[in-house]
């Protein structure tokens, strides 16, 4: 990792939505806007799962670090997205845009495995409910938050690591608002075969089988939901998983399109508007898909805000 990483580029230009600048102010207005409820939508979960008593089982426990997840990798790419939009593209260091790879990618493949440990939960609470207890213990529970968010970065540090050592000899422009793996191997003079055969590699055991294991588990929930012998009991039991079949739908759908089955040239524009729905449609529909459908969640909402007006 000598020679100044083996590049001669120092920074890189962010173009962004360069096609539609005249758009920009309103673009600018609606991201940040998404992204202020983000935030508030996410940290309302966090707080509410931490200080009400009857929201604290796995279930929301997973779901309060599936909220983290959401601000962090949010906060990565969208203050630096809006300052692209505002400026018509701006600049990057070299090392801030593979930092802001590394965090955005370690991110998505950590939450990839919690969602699939939230459809595990699921599964246990539905299909397993008398061991359910004695199961998900907390020792479990942390376990199985732990190793998703250590797995993912520890998988995108390999894939960093080989970009770090290419050769990049220019341009240095990016039609893109953030740095995704495929726009930073453009600008590379190196051979780049080896870190895209890693990273598609990488993708089966991170996007791929995660996915195969959600399905498996939501037919087996759904069979067994078919065999509860009273609706109102099978209604319930629904409501507890379809707000994170929703997610898994929007999240693991644009994964896929974006990565295991990219567009071809000349669908920039296209990629652009497919990579916004995971970084910030996903994360705004986290909170609002949980807290619309959610009775618990909304008790607790108004517990809260009643114990404030009373005081």
């Amino acid at each position: 990792m000598n020679d100044s990483n083996q590049t001669g580029i120092s920074e890189i230009l962010l173009l962004g939505f360069n096609s539609i600048q005249n758009m920009k102010t309103f673009l600018f207005s609606l991201f940040l806007l998404i992204y202020i409820g983000i935030l508030i939508g996410n940290l309302l979960i966090i707080s509410l799962v931490s200080t009400d008593h009857r929201l604290r089982t796995p279930m929301y426990f997973f779901l309060s670090m599936l909220s983290s997840f959401e601000i962090f990798s949010t906060t990565n790419i969208v203050p630096k997205m809006l300052s692209v939009i505002i400026k018509d593209g701006d600049t990057i260091s070299f090392a801030a845009c593979l930092i802001q790879f590394y965090i955005f990618s370690a991110s998505t493949n950590s939450e990839c495995f919690l969602l699939t440990v939230m459809s595990y939960d699921r599964y246990l609470a539905i299909c397993n409910p008398l061991r359910y207890i004695s199961i998900m213990d907390l020792s479990l529970q942390l376990n199985l938050v732990f190793w998703p968010w250590l797995i993912g970065y520890l998988i995108t540090l390999i894939i960093t690591v080989l970009v770090y050592k290419l050769k990049f000899c220019g341009p240095n422009i990016i039609n893109h608002f953030f740095c995704d793996l495929s726009p930073i191997l453009e600008l590379s003079c190196s051979d780049t075969s080896m870190v895209q055969f890693q990273a598609v590699l990488f993708s089966v055991p991170v996007i791929l089988f995660p996915f195969i294991f959600i399905v498996v588990t939501y037919i087996l929930i759904s069979l067994s939901i078919i065999r509860i012998a009273s609706s109102m009991g099978r209604k319930k039991a629904f409501s507890t998983c379809s707000a994170h079949l929703v997610l898994v739908c929007t999240y693991y759908g644009t994964l896929t399109s974006v990565y295991l089955f990219p567009l071809k040239d000349g669908s920039t524009n296209i990629s652009k508007v497919v990579s916004l729905l995971y970084i910030i449609v996903t994360p705004l529909l986290n909170p609002i898909v949980y807290t619309l459908r959610n009775h618990d969640i909304l008790d607790a909402l108004r517990r809260n805000l009643s114990l404030n007006i009373k005081s």
